[in-house]
């Protein structure tokens, strides 16, 4: 018996408890490695990484991916319906095509519907030749990553095309650009003036955080829909429909830091008493230092959360306003503004290909969210 207990009192290391549950090898690792270990163990976050990644690819080579320009048209294949890729035809031979599409008309309604002719094909390929476009800004070229071999065969609509017979594949391409990088500075203003003015109002107290969130309930007492109508009014007509918007952006990122300043406020009131920030202050640190250098780094979780979730916030503010007639106009092209084209419900009902851009709206958005729930967990300092 006393054997057993013996035995029992010396257990293996890999008994349960807090010491069996430590990594060794942690202690050894920088905090940006231990955040990313954390974070990788987060399915849902790294598959958010990987499409958020996937889309800011496709927002850089946007031109490469599009097989036709934003405007290109073909009246003849108004509301023409998804082709489908193949790499057999019907003789048995092998190559990747689609078959184009015939207009049929319906002797009793009269209905004209499109119907892929079997008997011929488009070969389509990879790296084909197109319209001209530069890369990156300075690179010309007029490479695509697919489209059909011979550029006077008939055109390709792989999702579709809309009521003017322009590619929604290449519109939803091109339109990732502007959907996916318009809000990313008005997020970053917004995210300095929170910090700044959150940070100082909580960190001073007394009268300047009365004064100054006196000033932030006088931002937050702005309605956010009639200020877009009068910028939209304000902004001078001859102005790009791009430029426009992104001003708008810009003034309303001016009124979209109140509700992070109130956050950051909270928590410094409560931080600025702890014992870290008291032996900082007593070792003479600056107060800009004891903000950025001892008290930020523990509201680094929140913030990160913070950020993440704005932009996917922005994208569904454009997408919004565009779809509404107050943001973007045509001829930008954005995925509020392909929406513009499903708002009739006769368009639903023939064409539901042009309601893609609102897959694509969701997909985005919870990626970015997946992602910021991963940031801010990995990023939490109390997470076990």
């Amino acid at each position: 018996m006393a054997t057993e207990i013996m035995l029992s009192d010396t257990a293996s290391p890999d008994a349960d408890g807090p010491e069996a549950t430590r990594d060794p090898s942690s202690a050894k690792l920088s905090q940006s490695r231990l955040i990313w270990r954390r974070f990788r163990k987060h399915k849902l976050a790294m598959l958010g990484l990987a499409v958020t990644t996937l889309l800011y690819v496709v927002v850089v080579f946007a031109d490469f991916l599009a097989p036709y320009g934003s405007g290109d048209f073909n009246a003849d294949y108004t509301y023409a319906p998804p082709q489908s890729l193949r790499l057999v035809d019907q003789n048995g031979d092998w190559g990747l095509h689609v078959n184009p599409l015939t207009l049929e008309q319906d002797p009793d309604t009269l209905a004209l519907t499109f119907s892929p002719d079997r008997t011929q094909k488009v070969d389509v390929g990879f790296f084909v030749k197109g319209r001209e476009y530069q890369l990156l800004g300075f690179i010309t070229s007029d490479r695509h990553l697919i489209g059909p071999t011979d550029p006077d065969a008939p055109p390709m609509h792989l999702l579709g095309a809309d009521r003017n017979g322009r590619d929604v594949l290449s519109r939803m391409v091109l339109g990732t650009r502007i959907s996916m990088t318009i809000g990313l500075v008005g997020v970053v203003i917004a995210f300095a003036l929170g910090i700044a003015i959150g940070g100082v109002s909580g960190f001073i107290g007394g009268r300047t955080d009365m004064v100054i969130q006196r000033g932030v309930e006088f931002f937050m007492a702005i309605p956010t829909l009639p200020l877009w109508l009068g910028l939209a009014a304000a902004i001078p007509r001859d102005w790009s429909p791009t430029m426009r918007y992104f001003m708008i952006t810009v003034v309303l990122s001016f009124v979209a830091w109140t509700g992070l300043a109130r956050e950051v406020r909270g928590r410094f009131l409560s931080l600025r008493e702890e014992q870290f920030v008291m032996a900082a202050r007593l070792d003479g640190a600056s107060r800009p230092g004891l903000i950025f250098s001892e008290m930020l780094p523990s509201l680094m979780s929140h913030l990160i959360a913070t950020v993440t979730l704005a932009i996917p916030g922005m994208i569904l503010a454009e997408t919004s306003l565009s779809f509404l007639g107050l943001g973007l106009q045509a001829p930008s092209v954005s995925w509020g503004v392909l929406l513009q084209e499903a708002q009739q419900v006769r368009v639903i009902a023939t064409a539901p290909w042009l309601l893609l851009p609102g897959v694509a709206v969701v997909i985005a958005v919870l990626a970015l969210n997946f992602l910021g729930d991963g940031l801010r967990d990995a990023a939490d300092p109390y997470k076990r």
